[in-house]
Order: structure tokens, then sequence, then C-alpha cells
């Protein structure tokens, strides 16, 4: 028997001796839930707790529960690892302990294991996730988990980055801090999300240059344009701007952005090209 998850969602007030930290939160139905098995549930919610994540967390908008693996553990000192098959450096979370983790996490959420070999976290995989019921992240340690629960459960890879970490804690936060962020109401200014880098708004280019007050700093202008009331012409450097910045940056992102752009001017030209041609072959 174990205890059930530790959960972090809408704040509620109540008289009680007990520390804070150790009640279960009442959970939202309904609203996007993470749920984190890992070593130190106490990493969370961590950055999350704060700013706008924070409070979308107190307001119920989505709920977070930790299931700690140690709960688990095998013997008498509840070991969750043990040493790698074949030999070899570190140790590995056993495929039995992991696996009884995740049905006490419970079925209905995708199941994301924190690694990097796994495919890199996008805008596009966050914005899914998003639009789902919430997701199931396992934190490793030590030198990974092993591969029959990951495949037992399909449980899906995702690296925040070619970089090893000592956890997969702050990997976890990072993805949830992605998706979070885009459920509604979560961001008090949603149309902020379509003009950001990698949003379906930007073309999936790099965010262009910021600026603010005051227009003049250490030598150093804003540029004009953006001081014009022009909308047409801000939007058209902007424009520019996220261009040249993906090029130079990011020269993936740019291929990947011309090879599905259609440029107006050539699709013009090969409709008025297609249309003389048709005309040609119906002309008796």
């Amino acid at each position: 028997m174990t205890d059930a998850p530790k959960s972090h969602g809408r704040l509620s007030i109540r008289p009680s001796l007990k520390p804070r930290e150790l009640m279960a939160e009442p959970q939202v139905q309904g609203a996007w839930t993470a749920r984190i098995v890992t070593l130190f549930p106490e990493a969370f919610p961590g950055i999350l707790g704060l700013s706008l994540t924070g409070k979308a967390l107190s307001q119920g908008l989505w709920n977070l529960q930790t299931i700690p693996l140690r709960d688990f553990g095998v013997g008498r000192h509840r070991n969750v690892d043990d040493t790698p098959a074949g030999g070899g450096a570190g140790m590995v979370i056993r495929a039995d302990v992991m696996d009884a983790a995740l049905r006490e996490a419970g079925p209905g959420l995708p199941v994301v294991y924190m690694s990097p070999r796994g495919k890199p976290l996008t805008q596009a995989r966050a914005r899914a996730l998003a639009q789902g019921p919430g997701v199931t992240l396992i934190c490793g340690r030590f030198e990974g988990v092993d591969q029959r629960v990951l495949d037992a459960h399909d449980v899906e890879e995702i690296s925040i980055g070619d970089y090893v970490l000592t956890g997969g804690e702050i990997a976890a936060q990072v993805l949830i801090d992605a998706t979070v962020r885009l459920i509604p109401r979560v961001l008090g200014n949603q149309d902020s999300l379509a003009e950001e880098s990698f949003s379906i708004g930007n073309r999936g280019l790099l965010e262009a240059p910021q600026f603010t007050k005051p227009a003049l700093w250490d030598g150093r202008e804003i540029p004009p344009v953006l001081l014009s009331g022009n909308h047409a012409a801000i939007a058209d450097w902007r424009g520019r701007e996220a261009e040249r910045l993906t090029k130079e940056r990011r020269p993936d992102l740019w291929r990947a952005h011309a090879e599905t752009s259609v440029d107006p001017a050539k699709d013009r030209q090969r409709s008025g090209a297609s249309d003389q041609s048709r005309n040609h072959r119906e002309q008796p």
C-alpha cells in the first residue's frame, strides 16, 4: 500500500496543524494535468509555482501531481535501481519499480521520458500536448531506465537539448512550462503567442528584436520604423528581421521554412502559365 500521489492544484484555506506541503491539494476535474514520476517530488512545483504558471496552478487552470518513485522501491531500503545488464558504470532504474509507479499514475495520459536520446522538444509538440488532457512525465536518474518498461508502456522520449543533466526534473519543468503557457487563459495576452519564435503566426521563424523606452539609450536608438505608427511598415520590418535572424542563427529552421513556403509572385506566374497552357490546349 502506498501513499497517494502528492498533488499541487487549486489552493484552498482550511484549518490544520499539518504543514501545507504535506497536504494533498484538490485536483480540478477536466484541467490539463501533469503527473511526474520522480525520486525528488520536493523539486516540484519549483519555478512552475511562480509567475504565470504558478498563478494558473493556483487558479486551477492546470493540475500537478507527483508520484514519488522511492515509494515503489524493493527491499528494506526501497532500492529503485540495480547494476546494468552486461556490465558497465552506473546504475539503471528497475523495470518493475518504474512499472509500479506508472500504474499508480494511472492511464489516460501520454507518457513521456525526458531523455537526451529523445526527439527534440519543439513548439509544435508543446502545442499538441497543450491541446490534450495532460502528460505523465518520467524523470530519469543514474544511467537511465530499463528499456523493457519504456517499451511496455509505449513511452515517448523527448530531449530538451544535446547535453546530459544529472536528472530529468529540470527537463520536465521545461516541458511543462512550454506547454502550460499555451493553455487558454494562462497568459494575460494570448495574442503574444502568435508573434513569438516558432509560432504559426510568425511562420515558424525566430522572433524579431524587441525594444522599449527610453527611445535613446547609451547612444543607441530604437529603429525609427517602430516609432512611426505605420503598422504595415512595422509588420514588414518585423517580418524581414525574423527572416534575417533565422537565416543567420538557425539555418535549419530557414531551410524548413523555405521548403514549405510559396512565393506569391512565383505562384501567380505558375498559375498564369498554367492558364495559358490550358487555353492553348483548348483551342481548336
